[in-house]
C-alpha cells in the first residue's frame, strides 16, 4: 500500500488516503487470514442473513427468502434483504472495513448486535475464488430509489450503476460470483451446497438451494431475482432447525436416540452419552458427546461453534477444558467473539468464564452418573478411565467425584475403590505387576488387602488416596507386612527345622535374601519370594559396592543402612518343603534351596541379576548331577 506524496513544507498538512493492491490483500486473506476458500461460501450467506435482519428491524412484516443457486463456474445468491443505494454502495462495498453495522451509518443501531459479519469485508473475501463480482440490489429504506448495479474484478477496479426499476424491482439484492482460472472446483453445485449446509444449517431463515439457477442468458440489464430463483431444478432446503437438541420428543430415550443419530451424522461415531449444554444466561447451547472409544488426554478435540446460527469452526480446541479431553461437542452462541477471520474464538475473559461452566456442567453430568446411574457410570469409565486417572492426579475437584468409581485390579478382583474399602480401611498397594501378581493369591488368602498399582497413574493416585478419604490408611507394601499376616509355624516344628533353615540361609547369603518359614495358602505354592523398595535399593547398593573402586566403595560403604533385606518364605503347608526339609544330605538341601529360590524369582518375574542367573544354573545342574549320579548307584538300580 502507498500514499500520495507529502505537501510542501510551507503547506499546511493534508490528509492522504492508502492506495490498496486488491491483489495483494486477496493473497493475504486467502493464504493467511482464512484457512480455505471454502469460507467464501459463508460470506455470501453471513451478507444475507444480515441484510435480511436489517429488512425485518425496519419492517417485521417483509418477506423473508434467501435462495442461493450454483452452476459451472458460477455462484449465485439472492435475498430479500434491506439493499443499498447507489451511495451505500460505493460507501459499504468499496471502502476496507466499512460496516453497516456501525452506528449511525444507516440507522441500523437497533439490530446491531444480530448481524454476523462485515458486508464489504465479505464481499472482498469471495476474491478468494472469483475473478468478477456482481452485486444487483434495491434499497428498502428508500423505495423512489433505482436498482443499483456493483461490478468489481479482481484487479480492483469497480463500478457502480444505477439500473432501470425493471432489472429489480422488489426490495433486495443479488450477488453474483463469477470463478477465476484453477478456483472452479469451489463452484461446483455438489460442493457448494454441500459447503451451505456445513456452514448455515442453524441459521434462523430459511435458505434454499438450486443448482444450474442463476443469471443465465440475462443481460447486463436483465430482470434478477424473485421470478427467477426455480430455475434449474427443484429448490432444496438448506437449514435445519430448531437444532435437534432444542426439538421436542415424546421421551427421553427418543431424545437420546436422536442425539446419537446426530452425533454419528456430525461427528462419524455413536455416542457412550449426550450431555446438554445450556448456559442461558451466557447465550449459549448445545450438546457434547461422549467418545466411545479411549482417547489420549494429550489429544485436544476439535469442537464444533455456530455463532448466532453459522458455523464458526468445527474445530474449536479452547471451548472445553483440557480434562474433558472425552467428549466433542456442539453449541450455538451469540456471545462469544470470533478472531479477525472468523474462524475460531477469541481467547478473552468471556470464553474464560463459558468454558468454566462447560466444565462444570460435564462435571454435574459426572455426578448425576454417580448418584443414580452407577451403570452407565461404569460403562463409561470402563472406557475413558486412564484419561480420567490421568487428569484427576491435578484436579482435585475431579479428583474427589471419580476416584471412589476408578477401577483398579486388587487381591480380590478388578473392582473401585468404593468396593474394596468397604472391606479394607487398610490398603497395601505394589508397585509393579510382577510383585502383584506373585502376591495376590497369597494376600487374598488371607484377609490382606493389596491393590496392584503397577499400572500407569495408579501409584499417584493411591497416594492421594487419604486427601479424600482421611479415614483410610494407604502404604506401599513391603515384605515384612506380608510376613505377618502368614501363619507361623508351631515353635517346635520351628527348632525341629533349624538345622535346615541355618543351611538354606547360608546359601542364599550371597544372594542379599533371608529366609524364614510360615505356613499359608495356597498350599501349591512353595516359596514366595519378597521384598520392597528399601530391600531393592539395598541389593544395588551391595551390587554397586563390590564393582566399585576403593573410593566409591568407601563411600557406598558408609552409605550402609539398616533396611531389611529381601525374604524367601517357604511354606511349611507344602508337601515338597517338608520332603526337603528332611533331606540328611547337606548339599544337596542346599541346591534345593537354591532351586526354591530360583523357582520363587521367576515367579515374581522380576529381572534376574547376573548373580542370579549363576545361582540358577547352578542349582540347575546340581539337581541334575545328582539324579543322574543317584540312578547310576547301586541304591538307584534296586
Amino acid at each position: 500500500m502507498t500514499s500520495a506524496s507529502p505537501s510542501p513544507a510551507h503547506s499546511d498538512p493534508s490528509a492522504n488516503s492508502f492506495q490498496v493492491d486488491l491483489r495483494g490483500l486477496v493473497d493475504l486473506l486467502s493464504h493467511h487470514l482464512y484457512s480455505s476458500p471454502r469460507v467464501y461460501v459463508r460470506e455470501l450467506l453471513q451478507n444475507a442473513v444480515d441484510a435480511v435482519t436489517a429488512r425485518q428491524a425496519l419492517d417485521p412484516e417483509a418477506e423473508v427468502r434467501i435462495r442461493l443457486s450454483a452452476s459451472a463456474g458460477r455462484v449465485t445468491i439472492e435475498d430479500s434483504g434491506i439493499g443499498l443505494t447507489a451511495a451505500e454502495a460505493h460507501s459499504l462495498l468499496a471502502t476496507i472495513g466499512r460496516s453497516s453495522k456501525r452506528g449511525g451509518d444507516h440507522g441500523l443501531e437497533t439490530t446491531r448486535r444480530e448481524f454476523l459479519g462485515q458486508f464489504g469485508i465479505g464481499l472482498l473475501a469471495c476474491f478468494v475464488v472469483a475473478r468478477q463480482i456482481r452485486v444487483i440490489t434495491r434499497s428498502a429504506r428508500d423505495p423512489q430509489a433505482a436498482p443499483v448495479e456493483w461490478l468489481a474484478t479482481d484487479d480492483g477496479s469497480y463500478t457502480v450503476r444505477e439500473l432501470p426499476d425493471e432489472a429489480r424491482r422488489e426490495p433486495g439484492t443479488t450477488v453474483i460470483l463469477r470463478a477465476r482460472p484453477g478456483a472452479e472446483e469451489w463452484t461446483v453445485p455438489a460442493k457448494v451446497e454441500q459447503l451451505a449446509r456445513d456452514y448455515g444449517s442453524l441459521l434462523p431463515y430459511d435458505i434454499t438451494f438450486t443448482e444450474g439457477a442463476g443469471d443465465e442468458g440475462a443481460g447486463d440489464e436483465g430482470q434478477v431475482g424473485e421470478d427467477r430463483g426455480g430455475e434449474g431444478g427443484e429448490p432444496r432446503g438448506i437449514t435445519d432447525r430448531p437444532a435437534v437438541w432444542d426439538r421436542p420428543f415424546p421421551t427421553p430415550a427418543a431424545r437420546r436416540v436422536a442425539l446419537a443419530g446426530h452425533c454419528a451424522q456430525l461427528f462419524g461415531f455413536t455416542p457412550l452419552d449426550s450431555i446438554d449444554l445450556d448456559l442461558p444466561v451466557a447465550g449459549v447451547r448445545g450438546v457434547a458427546y461422549v467418545l466411545p472409544e479411549p482417547t489420549s488426554p494429550a489429544h485436544r478435540a476439535g469442537h464444533r461453534v455456530h455463532l448466532k446460527g453459522m458455523l464458526l469452526t468445527d474445530h474449536a480446541d479452547n471451548l472445553l477444558p483440557d480434562w474433558a479431553f472425552f467428549v466433542r461437542a456442539v453449541i450455538d452462541t451469540d456471545t462469544l467473539r470470533p478472531t479477525a477471520s472468523r474462524e475460531n474464538l477469541y481467547d478473552d475473559e468471556t470464553l474464560s468464564a463459558v468454558r468454566e461452566a462447560l466444565g462444570a456442567r460435564v462435571r454435574a453430568w459426572l455426578a448425576e452418573l454417580a448418584a443414580s446411574e452407577p451403570e452407565r457410570l461404569a460403562s463409561f469409565l470402563s472406557v475413558h478411565h486412564l484419561g480420567v486417572k490421568s487428569l484427576a492426579r491435578h484436579d482435585a475437584e475431579l479428583l474427589g467425584l471419580m476416584l471412589p468409581w476408578l477401577p483398579f485390579e486388587t487381591s480380590e478382583g478388578s473392582m473401585s475403590l468404593q468396593e474394596f474399602t468397604a472391606a479394607h480401611s487398610e490398603i497395601h498397594f505394589t508397585r509393579t505387576v510382577e510383585e502383584f501378581r506373585q502376591i495376590a493369591p497369597i494376600a487374598a488368602a488371607h484377609g490382606l488387602g493389596v491393590i496392584n498399582a503397577g499400572y500407569t497413574y495408579d501409584a499417584d493416585l493411591l497416594s492421594l488416596l487419604p486427601t479424600v478419604r482421611p479415614d483410610l490408611k494407604v502404604t506401599e507394601l513391603d515384605a515384612g507386612a506380608v510376613t505377618e499376616r502368614l501363619d507361623p509355624v508351631p515353635t517346635s516344628a520351628e527348632l525341629a527345622l533349624a538345622p535346615f533353615l541355618s543351611t538354606a540361609r547360608t546359601r542364599l547369603e550371597a544372594q542379599g535374601c533371608d529366609v524364614v518359614l510360615r505356613a499359608f495358602q495356597p498350599v501349591s505354592v512353595p516359596a514366595l519370594y519378597l521384598d520392597d523398595r528399601q530391600a531393592r535399593q539395598e541389593r544395588d547398593r551391595t551390587a554397586a559396592l563390590d564393582s566399585a573402586d576403593s573410593l566409591w566403595s568407601g563411600i557406598l560403604g558408609a552409605l550402609r543402612g539398616s533396611a531389611p533385606r529381601a525374604r524367601l518364605v517357604l511354606n511349611h503347608n507344602n508337601p515338597l518343603i517338608r520332603r526337603i526339609s528332611a533331606l540328611p544330605d547337606e548339599a544337596l538341601t542346599g541346591t534345593a534351596v537354591e532351586s526354591l529360590y530360583g523357582q520363587a524369582l521367576l515367579m515374581s518375574q522380576r529381572p534376574l541379576r547376573p548373580a542370579d542367573s549363576t545361582l540358577l544354573n547352578r542349582a540347575f545342574l546340581g539337581l541334575l548331577e545328582w539324579a543322574t549320579h543317584s540312578t547310576d548307584s547301586p541304591e538307584g538300580q534296586k
